[in-house]
């Protein structure tokens, strides 16, 4: 897989393998056994590679089928629909992701309905308008 979408995304990124090899520090010929799966890189050129293609290693290695890295989400939300998600290495199942997405939901309900609300501004013609 890593060979295959090693190629594919050089190509979609319109970079030649020259171009590649020579921002990652090696040989035409080693980047050129990469895209064939004769070689494998090591972990640090992977990396060097990803940001070269604008990608993720874990793209390259399968691990994900995102080509376009992305910062983590910060939204709850969407961290509770992650598949895999876990506690210390503990698999959390589907019914306690629930439990957690019912819990998060009563917190922000209770806390939108505890913050003040902002008084409107003064009109123009309040005393309390003028300085």
């Amino acid at each position: 897989m890593f060979a295959k979408r090693l190629k594919q995304l050089r190509k979609k990124r319109k970079y030649s393998m020259q171009e590649v090899a020579d921002q990652v520090g090696v040989a035409k010929s080693t980047y050129a056994g990469y895209e064939s799966g004769y070689r494998q890189p090591t972990l640090e050129t992977t990396q060097a590679i990803a940001r070269k293609l604008h990608t993720s290693a874990d793209y390259l290695l399968g691990l994900t089928d995102h080509i376009d890295p992305q910062e983590p989400s910060s939204n709850a939300r969407e961290l509770l629909n992650h598949e895999q998600l876990h506690w210390d290495g503990v698999p959390l199942e589907r019914e306690d992701l629930e439990l957690v997405r019912l819990l998060l939901e009563r917190v922000v309900r209770d806390r939108v309905q505890q913050e003040p609300v902002i008084a409107p501004a003064p009109a123009a013609d309040s005393p309390r308008a003028k300085p």
